[in-house]
């Protein structure tokens, strides 16, 4: 019983087995028909299961990671988002500075303050934002929180960032550049507008009747417009062009100011000229118009330096000054002056050479003051060279004087009788060189040449040395009278030049030095030789009219005719040729002319004039009496009231070559043909 029942519910079982056997191959066909139906999708999901994998990726990092990585962004992206903000500000200001900063100076600058803070901004914090966002980027690398390739391509845009910090010219565009320029426009307007020369204005005292120009002053306003446009562009490193802006336009102000005095003579060479005499006038001005310029121009350009240029620094305000000073001209004075001192020498060249140095001696204080700083060098050195060669030079031709004076003895004395021009010119040259206007410039000159070469200088050294040259004068008067081999000329000689010394000397500083009886040594010397050629000459033409044997009232007329022919022809074939020997000779000194010629009228008419009264009438009516009677008593004393006129003369300088040991510097002192002779 119990196996019957085992078997069926084995049976069982089976079928049991067999029905769910047959239940699961047919849930599995179903199966099998869905996965051919959803095989696609499975492609699909394959594909997208990278991304998923990343984009499910944070969940599965570390949980602190993922807690700390949301501060790190949040750092980096305020930093950033400033940034971004000033970026937008900087833009916002572009319309402001490409105006023109004429219309409203003091809100561009204004703007262009706070584009420099905003740049400034910029340029401090690019870099730190920039930082903290490759630091995030960093972080998010190394803890595995975002994708490679989004980490890639942050780190790209990174550098990108990077270069363009490094770059700060691009922060803003050009923009700054582009204002900085329009203010540099905006200094060079403001300046042209206001440096305009004045026209002529009153005459100075110094220039004489020479026009001067007032200075080109600039208004305060403009000065306070000028400082601020420097302080901006001096901020942003653009004041050296500032200060080249400011000097090419002021020196251009000051060349035209100057243009009107006629300064062309400054460019003068030395081979233009023969010598100094030839260009005397313009030494004359040179002194006024230095003066001009450097009181009234270089000293407005100097104080305009300061006030503009005064809130950076002394350095620059004279630099700028002396730059101005240089290009508008006052290296040509100085230039001017060391033409002068190249010039051959010449004892006229001795008188130009002290104005030369009592115009720079005036002008000293004013020269310490205006050019005596370091940016000055050049000014300074030029100045000193110039000096150094005028003391020299005027040394030098003083101290060779007496020489030249000496040398003098070996020329002929002047045919006429005259006075060698020598003589005239000395005596002249030295009552100047101890006159009023150069003794103390002339004793200055000398007091510093010597101490130069550590020689002791006599305060009357001066004196002396102009007193042996006026008794070398009178050695060659010697010597020229001894010359003549006509004893009469030499006495006509030495009448003109004794009268000469005591006229030109009588009453000056030499003539008192000299003494009082010096001088009336000359006047005695004049007087006798004076009265020695008087009767010599005309003091002998009385006799030829001898009234011997004349008997009018004896009844002898014939005979006594004869005589008064033959007297009457004797006296005027001597009178012929003494007039005819002395027509060329010459008295310079009008009021000894007068005299001498008043005299020989004295010694001579009277007796002419009696003469033919008394005996006239003996020939006048004889039919060859014009050959008797050749003078009328008026035209004889018309002629000697004539005599000794001279002619137009040129005065110059001296002439000869002095001794070898006087040369220096290969400088020939030979003179021109203006010399004395």
């Amino acid at each position: 019983m119990a196996e019957p029942a085992m078997v069926e519910r084995g049976i069982h079982s089976l079928i049991a087995a067999s029905n769910h056997l047959k239940s699961s191959l047919g849930k599995s066909k179903a199966i099998g028909v869905a996965l051919e139906r959803t095989s696609p999708r499975f492609d699909e999901i394959e594909q997208r299961l990278p991304s998923l994998e990343a984009a499910v990726r944070p969940i599965r990092a570390d949980r602190e990671a993922l807690v700390a990585v949301g501060g790190h962004i949040n750092r980096a992206v305020g930093p950033a988002a400033a940034v971004l903000k000033v970026f937008d500000a900087v833009h916002g200001l572009e319309k402001s500075l490409l105006s023109d900063p004429k219309n409203d100076l003091s809100s561009y600058l204004a703007v262009l303050k706070r584009l420099e803070e905003a740049l400034r901004f910029l340029g401090e914090n690019c870099g730190l934002a920039i930082q903290w966002l490759e630091d995030i980027v960093e972080y998010l690398e190394d803890h595995s929180v975002a994708d490679e390739k989004y980490l890639s391509n942050l780190k790209k845009s990174l550098r990108g960032l990077r270069e363009f910090q490094q770059e700060k010219a691009r922060l803003d565009g050009g923009l700054r550049d582009a204002a900085l320029d329009k203010l540099e426009n905006e200094f060079r307007r403001l300046l042209k507008d206001n440096s305009v020369p004045l026209p002529m204005a009153s005459p100075s005292p110094s220039l004489g009747e020479q026009a001067c120009i007032a200075p080109s002053q600039l208004p305060v306003t403009v000065i306070h417009k000028l400082q601020a446009v420097l302080g901006r562009l001096r901020a942003n490193n653009r004041l050296e062009k500032c200060v080249s802006i400011y000097v090419e336009v002021r020196s251009s102000n000051v060349r035209a100011s100057l243009q009107a005095l006629d300064l062309d003579y400054l460019d003068i060479s030395v081979t233009e000229f023969n010598d100094v005499q030839s260009i005397e006038g313009y030494i004359s001005q040179w002194g006024n118009h230095l003066e001009f310029a450097v009181k009234h121009l270089f000293e407005a350009e100097f104080k305009l330096c300061n006030d503009v240029f005064e809130r950076f620094g002394s350095n620059v305000w004279m630099d700028c000054f002396s730059k101005i000073a240089a290009q508008a001209g006052m290296l040509a004075f100085l230039q001017f002056g060391k033409t002068v001192t190249d010039s051959k020498k010449d004892p006229i060249k001795l008188l130009k050479l002290l104005d030369i140095f009592t115009s720079l001696n005036k002008l000293r204080g004013d020269f310490n003051r205006l050019f005596g700083g370091a940016a000055c060098a050049e000014i300074q050195s030029f100045t000193r060279d110039l000096i150094k060669k005028l003391i020299d030079g005027a040394a030098e031709i003083f101290w060779e004087l007496l020489v030249q004076v000496e040398i003098q003895k070996q020329i002929p004395p002047p045919s006429d009788g005259g006075l060698p021009r020598l003589v005239s010119f000395v005596t002249d040259y030295c009552n100047k060189l101890v006159g009023d206007k150069y003794k103390s410039t002339l004793t200055q000159v000398l007091l510093i040449h010597k101490s130069w070469r550590s020689e002791r200088f006599q305060e009357n050294q001066l004196t002396v040395e102009i007193l042996r040259i006026i008794k070398m004068i009178e050695q060659n008067m010697d010597s020229w009278m001894k010359a003549y081999p006509d004893q009469t000329l030499a006495h006509f000689f030495g009448m003109n030049n004794h009268y000469h010394l005591y006229k030109s000397l009588k009453g000056t500083r030499i003539g008192d030095q000299l003494g009082d009886s010096w001088l009336k040594e000359h006047d005695q010397y004049k007087e006798y030789y004076a009265t020695v050629f008087l009767r010599d000459t005309w003091g002998k033409l009385p006799s030829h009219l001898s009234r011997e044997g004349l008997i009018l009232f004896s009844g002898g007329h014939a005979t006594a005719r004869d005589l008064v022919k033959k007297r009457l022809k004797s006296f005027n074939d001597a009178f012929d040729e003494m007039y005819k020997k002395q027509s060329t000779w010459v008295v310079p000194e009008k009021d000894l002319r007068e005299r001498v010629c008043q005299q020989i009228v004295q010694a001579v008419v009277p007796v002419y004039r009696s003469y033919m009264q008394n005996y006239g009438p003996l020939v006048e009516k004889d039919a060859s009496s014009s050959k008797y009677v050749r003078y009328t008593v008026v035209a004889l004393e018309k002629i000697l009231s004539s005599l000794y006129i001279p002619r137009p003369m040129r005065y110059g300088s001296f002439k000869g070559t002095p001794p070898s040991e006087k040369l220096r510097n290969d400088v020939d002192l030979r003179r021109t043909t203006s010399a004395v002779v």
